[in-house]
């Protein structure tokens, strides 16, 4: 199973005139640096929680159509799946008809499942990625409609970052604040 982006957020959930608001910065001239670690807290703030704040769309790939009925989409929240290709041996691409399935965005993770009456395709598949589904997750399209819990995260991690600048490293962890951690926890989706 791997998950690849399509196409990213058009917005961050935290925007320039919020973190300069949280970091008490007036004057612009360090917006390329704060517009940095808005990118760079959101990522990992989203990596953390294994959800999506702003709408985006990605490719779930998978080798094979599962022995059951569902397909779990492992990023949240999901707002809808585009579509179900499946590649046979020859490569040929097929997209499964949406009549063919049910897209359940109520559920955390949220899922596809098989239609009444449906079974996935049995044509042979290629040995790798055989299945490809295209869906969009996130809260919304607009910085207003991430958990308020997230964004102060975010903006955790912008003033860390901001405060530490020279040796900001994301990935150590023992350094980050705890209360980002604590904010996080809440809505945080492990692994399926």
């Amino acid at each position: 199973m791997a998950l690849t982006i399509v196409t990213a957020p058009t917005v961050e959930p935290v925007t320039l005139t919020e973190a300069r608001e949280h970091l008490r910065i007036d004057a612009p001239d360090e917006d390329p640096l704060i517009i940095s670690f808005i990118e760079a807290a959101t990522d990992y703030c989203e990596d953390l929680q294994n959800r999506a704040y702003i709408y985006q769309t990605w490719d779930l790939t998978l080798d094979i159509f599962p022995n059951g009925d569902i397909i779990n989409i492992p990023l949240p929240p999901l707002q809808s799946v585009s579509s179900v290709t499946y590649y046979g041996t020859g490569g040929t691409a097929n997209t499964l008809t949406a009549s063919t399935y049910i897209v359940d965005t109520n559920s955390e993770p949220g899922r596809l499942s098989l239609a009444y009456n449906e079974v996935w395709p049995n044509e042979t598949l290629r040995p790798v990625n055989g299945v490809v589904v295209r869906f969009v997750a996130g809260y919304g399209s607009v910085a207003t409609a991430v958990p308020n819990m997230a964004k102060q995260a975010i903006k955790l991690m912008i003033g860390h970052m901001f405060e530490h600048r020279e040796n900001a490293e994301i990935k150590k962890l023992e350094k980050i604040p705890d209360g980002v951690f604590d904010l996080l926890a809440f809505e945080r989706m492990w692994p399926v």
